[in-house]
C-alpha cells in the first residue's frame, strides 16, 4: 500500500506541490490575524458552581480584579516639594485612558456634617493647588486623624503610601491596556526619578499585562531559537545546505498551520499555546530526520533516486504516521479536560502534530524528486565511526548484560518512588516568575506592608428584599464587622472593606472627626447618623451613598466584604478559605443568611485544582489509547508490554527527581508527563517497526534482528533525540518557572527515553523471545 502512496506523490508531485503552497499561503494570511490574550483563560467549566457565583457577582457588583496599585515607601510624603509632586503624578494618572477612579492621599475626602441642612458633606481634605508646607501640615494632620484610610492607603508603621487605580474592564481586556499600561509605569517610574525614590507597581491588571507581553516576546525568542538551534544540528548531521533548507521548510511550513488554526478555531495566544509554535518545530524536526536518513540510507543500496524515494516512503511513512499520531494523542487528551485553557492547546497542538506528518509526507519526496541525487559527502554520517561504537557498545551492554541491566533499572525505579512520595502539588497567582523579577519584587512589597493585592469577595445575603436597610441593618453590620475584624487578624488578609467602614466613618464625623468615635453606629445614635445619610431632595444621592453604593446591591438584599491578601498559593488558601467559612457560620445564622466567598482568588484555587485533576486524568487517557495504537500496530501482547516499560520508567524517573529536588506539581509541570510520553514514544515505535520489518528477512533470528534494528534505527534515533533534547533546553531561558521546568524536566525524560530505548527495550525483546516462540 505505502509503495502505491509514494508512486502516487511521485506521479502527482506538481498538483500536491502547488495546493500545498497555496493552502499555507492562505494559512499564513489567517496566522497574521491571531490575537494575543489580554485576559485569563477559563480554567474552569462554566456549569461549575464556583464559576457561575463569580460570575452573579461580577454581574451585581462589577470586576473584582481591576485595581492597579502604585506604591512609594518614605518620610517626606508630607513635604511640600514630594506631596505636590505626588499629586501632580495622580493627575496626570487621571488623564490616562482607561483608569475610571483613582484612591490616593492627595485625593482623599473627609465626612464634615453641615447642621444647616443636616446632611454630611464631602470635602477634599487637600484644597485644590500648590500647597505651602504649613497648610500641608495642617491638612496632613486632619488626614491622621481619619482611621478610615489607616491600612488602606497608608502604613503608618512602614511609611508606606499607596495610590489605587480603578481600571475600565472594557479597555484592560483589550489590546488598547497595553498602552494604558506602559503609561501608567512610564509615568510612575518618572516620578520616582524625579524624587529619587523607588516606585512599586502590582495588582491584577498590571501582571496580567506584563506576563501576556513576555509571553509574546519569548514565543518569537523560542522560535528563531529553535530554527537556528535545528539547522545548526541539521547541518552538522546531513552536511548539506538543501537538506536542511528544506527540513526547515517544512517545520516553517507546520509554524504558519498553527497559527493559522488558532485564528480559526477562534482561540487566542496564551501562555500554553504559546508554547505551540516551538513544539511544532521541535517534533516537526525529527520526521525530516527520518525521512532523509532513510533516503539516503535507501540510495546507497537501490543507486537510483526515484527508486530510493519510493523505498522512504514504503519504510517510513507508516513509522512516521504512527509517531505523530502517539505524539498527537499525548497533546489531544488535553481537550477530553473541563479546563479550557487545557482544551485549546490540545486541540491546537493534537491537529497541527498531523498536519506536521502530512506536510513533511508530501513536501520532502516532491521537494527531494527536483533535487540532484545526493553526493558522497551528504551519506557519510551513515558511516559515523564514533556512533558506531557508540552503538555497538548498546549491543553489547543490551545482549550480554541483561540481568545488570535489570538490576540498575529497579533501583533507579524504587529511587524515583520514593521521591514521588516527596511530590506537592502547589500553584501560586505570580508562580512562574522568578524572585528577582520586578513583578515578583513589587507584589511583595505590598504583601509585606498592605498584606496584599489579590481580590478576595465575602457576600452576605440576608435572603430577604431591603434586608439592609433601617435600624435592624444595624444588627447585620454588627456581624459583618466581627467577620471584618476576624479578617483583618489574619496576617495574610488586608484590612477588609465593606458598607460599615462608611458607617464607622459617617459617625466620626457626626461627632465633629473625634477619631475616638470611628465605630458602627449603636442604637442611640443610629437614627440621628441615618438622618445625616439620607439623600437631599434636591441630590439624588449624598456623597456616602455615592461612595459606598458599590458595596450592597440595588435590592439591598445583599453586601459584600472586600478584602485584599496575599499570594499565599493553592495548598494554603484552600485552608485559610475553609478556616473563613467556618467563621462566618459562627457568626450568621445559616437559616438567616447565605455566605459566599468568591473573586479572583478563589476562581484561582478552584481553576488550578482543575488543570492539576485534568492534567492528571490525561495522562492515563495518553497511555491508554496509545497502548491500543501500539497494540494494532504489532498485534502482540508481548510487545505492547516491552514498548509500554521504557517508557513508563522515564516518567517515573522524572517524578522522582521532581520529589527529591522540590520541583512542585502545578499546571505547567504537569503538563511534561502527556507531552513527554507523547513524543518519548515515538523512539519505540521507530525501532519496533524496523524490528518487525527486518525480522522475516533474517529468517525470524530475533537476535539477529535487535542487534541489526539497534544498527539500523540507532543513527536517526540518537540524532533525533539530540534535536527533541536540544529543542526543549531551549525553554530553559524562559522568564517563567513553569516552562523552565518544562524545558529541562522534558529534556531528561527524553534522554531517559532514549537509554531505555536502546538498551533495555533490545534487552527486554531478547529475554521474552523464547516465551513468544512457544
Amino acid at each position: 500500500m505505502w509503495t502505491r502512496v509514494g508512486q502516487f506523490v511521485l506521479r502527482f508531485r506538481l498538483p500536491l506541490l502547488i495546493f500545498l503552497l497555496l493552502s499555507t499561503a492562505l494559512m499564513a494570511y489567517w496566522a497574521g490575524k491571531v490575537e494575543l490574550s489580554y485576559e485569563f483563560t477559563r480554567a474552569i467549566p462554566t456549569d461549575n458552581p464556583k464559576y457561575q457565583l463569580y460570575q452573579e457577582f461580577k454581574s451585581t457588583f462589577g470586576e473584582d480584579g481591576n485595581l492597579l496599585v502604585i506604591g512609594v515607601q518614605t518620610d517626606d510624603l508630607f513635604k511640600e516639594a514630594f506631596f505636590n509632586d505626588y499629586r501632580e503624578l495622580q493627575s496626570s494618572l487621571k488623564e490616562v485612558r482607561g483608569v475610571k477612579e483613582i484612591l490616593a492621599v492627595p485625593g482623599a475626602l473627609n465626612l464634615i456634617k453641615d447642621t444647616v441642612t443636616e446632611k454630611l458633606r464631602a470635602v477634599p481634605v487637600f484644597a485644590a493647588g500648590r500647597l505651602n508646607q504649613e497648610e500641608l501640615d495642617s491638612s496632613a494632620a486632619v488626614f491622621l486623624n481619619l482611621p478610615f484610610y489607616q491600612g488602606i492607603l497608608y502604613n503608618p508603621e512602614s511609611r508606606a503610601y499607596m495610590m489605587a487605580l480603578t481600571m475600565d474592564n472594557a479597555i484592560i481586556n483589550s489590546p488598547a491596556r497595553v498602552a494604558v499600561v506602559d503609561s501608567i509605569v512610564s509615568l510612575a517610574n518618572a516620578f520616582g526619578e524625579r524624587q529619587k525614590t523607588e516606585v512599586y507597581l502590582s495588582g491584577l491588571p498590571l501582571i496580567r499585562t506584563m506576563v501576556a507581553q513576555r509571553i509574546e516576546n519569548e514565543m518569537r525568542w523560542f522560535l528563531i531559537g529553535s530554527f537556528v538551534l535545528s539547522a545548526v544540528i541539521l547541518l552538522l548531521f546531513f552536511r548539506s545546505v538543501s537538506a536542511t533548507l528544506l527540513s526547515l521548510g517544512v517545520v516553517l511550513a507546520g509554524v504558519i498551520w498553527s497559527m493559522g488554526t488558532m485564528h480559526l478555531l477562534g482561540y487566542k495566544i496564551t501562555l500554553l499555546t504559546a508554547l505551540i509554535p516551538p513544539l511544532i518545530v521541535v517534533i516537526g524536526i525529527p520526521n525530516c530526520i527520518y525521512f532523509l536518513n532513510k533516503y539516503h540510507t535507501a540510495y546507497n543500496e537501490e543507486g537510483e533516486k526515484r527508486a530510493a524515494l519510493i523505498h522512504m516512503i514504503s519504510r517510513m511513512g507508516i513509522v512516521t504516521l504512527f509517531c505523530n499520531i502517539s505524539a498527537a494523542i499525548g497533546f489531544a487528551v488535553f481537550g477530553l479536560t473541563r479546563s479550557e485553557i487545557l482544551k485549546e492547546f490540545g486541540a491546537v497542538a493534537g491537529l497541527n502534530i498531523m498536519v506536521i506528518f502530512f506536510i513533511s509526507f508530501i513536501l520532502i519526496p516532491i521537494v527531494l524528486s527536483y533535487l540532484p541525487s545526493p553526493k558522497n559527502r551528504h551519506t557519510r554520517y551513515l558511516d559515523n565511526k564514533w556512533l558506531a561504537t557508540a552503538l555497538e557498545r548498546l549491543e553489547i551492554w543490551a545482549l550480554g548484560h541483561r540481568k545488570t541491566i535489570y538490576t540498575i533499572t529497579g533501583l533507579m525505579v524504587v529511587a524515583a518512588l520514593a521521591g514521588m512520595l516527596r511530590l506537592k502539588s502547589e500553584a501560586f497567582i505570580v508562580d512562574d516568575l522568578p524572585e528577582t523579577d520586578k513583578i515578583y519584587t513589587d507584589l511583595k512589597f505590598f504583601e509585606k506592608n498592605f498584606e496584599g493585592v489579590m481580590p478576595l469577595e465575602i457576600v452576605v445575603d440576608t435572603k430577604k428584599k431591603n434586608g439592609f436597610t433601617g435600624m435592624r441593618a444595624l444588627r447585620e453590620f454588627e456581624k459583618m464587622d466581627e467577620l471584618a475584624r476576624y479578617l483583618d487578624s489574619l496576617p495574610e488578609m488586608a484590612r477588609p472593606l465593606y458598607l460599615g467602614e462608611g458607617l464607622k466613618f459617617a459617625r466620626q464625623a457626626f461627632y465633629e472627626g473625634d477619631s475616638t468615635t470611628y465605630s458602627l453606629p449603636n442604637s442611640f445614635d443610629g437614627a440621628f447618623v441615618a438622618d445625616y445619610l439620607r439623600p437631599s431632595k434636591d441630590t439624588t444621592k449624598s456623597a456616602f451613598t455615592e461612595i459606598f453604593t458599590r458595596f450592597m446591591d440595588s435590592s439591598r438584599r445583599q453586601a459584600r466584604i472586600s478584602v485584599q491578601m496575599a499570594d499565599i498559593g493553592s495548598k494554603r488558601l484552600p485552608e485559610l478559605l475553609s478556616e473563613v467559612e467556618m467563621r462566618s457560620r459562627k457568626i450568621f445564622d445559616t437559616s438567616a443568611y447565605d455566605i459566599k466567598l468568591t473573586g479572583t482568588s478563589v476562581t484561582f484555587v478552584e481553576g488550578s485544582r482543575f488543570i492539576i485533576s485534568g492534567l492528571k486524568e490525561s495522562i492515563f487517557w495518553a497511555f491508554l489509547l496509545i497502548a491500543l495504537c501500539m497494540l494494532y500496530l504489532f498485534k502482540s501482547l508481548r510487545i505492547l508490554i516491552c514498548s509500554l516499560i521504557p517508557n513508563v520508567i522515564p516518567l517515573l524517573i522524572t517524578a522522582g527527581i521532581m520529589g527529591w529536588t522540590g520541583v512542585p506539581l502545578k499546571p505547567s509541570t504537569v503538563l511534561i508527563f502527556s507531552v513527554a510520553l507523547g513524543i518519548a514514544i515515538d523512539v519505540t515505535i521507530r525501532f519496533l517497526v524496523n524490528y518487525k520489518q527486518e525480522l522475516p528477512l533474517n529468517g525470524f533470528d530475533e537476535k539477529k534482528t535487535v542487534i541489526e534494528t539497534i544498527h539500523n534505527t540507532g543513527i536517526s534515533i540518537i540524532y533525533t533525540s539530540l534535536v527533541l533534547t536540544a529543542g526543549f533546553v531551549i525553554f530553559c531561558f524562559s522568564s517563567f518557572g513553569g516552562t523552565q521546568a518544562l524545558g529541562w524536566l522534558t529534556s531528561l525524560t527524553l534522554v531517559s527515553a532514549t537509554l531505555t530505548n536502546l538498551i533495555l527495550l533490545p534487552a527486554l525483546l531478547i529475554s521474552t523471545r523464547k516465551k513468544e516462540k512457544n
